[in-house]
């Protein structure tokens, strides 16, 4: 998945208890716009929310990853719960998101 075979970083997360995944997205900074509440994996953004730039994030409950292109693929973003108001307070280079999924214990 990543653009060569080296590892630049790693981060482990805490076993996540609860059973639960929430995470709100919207349209624009500051949790503006339109917004869409999900709580499973989404494959390909644009095809559920009608648009690729996610500018803002409340998770709820547990942690997700955000991919830069659909299908899971491109650069990663680890979202823990928490609000986040524009794209850069997760990493990001740009609000286009691709795709999500739900990290869990596989």
């Amino acid at each position: 998945m990543g653009f060569n075979d080296s590892i630049r970083s790693c981060r482990t997360y805490p076993y996540y208890r609860g059973g639960n995944y929430r995470m709100k997205i919207y349209e624009r900074p500051d949790f503006g716009g339109q917004m869409m509440e999900f709580m499973d994996d989404c494959p390909s953004v644009y095809d559920r929310f009608h648009y690729r730039d996610i500018h803002s994030c409340h998770v709820m409950d547990g942690y997700w990853t955000f991919y830069e292109h659909p299908n899971y693929r491109g650069r990663q973003y680890f979202m823990r719960p928490g609000e986040y108001k524009r794209y850069s307070d997760w990493g990001g280079y740009n609000a286009t998101i691709g795709s999500f999924r739900r990290m869990r214990d596989f």
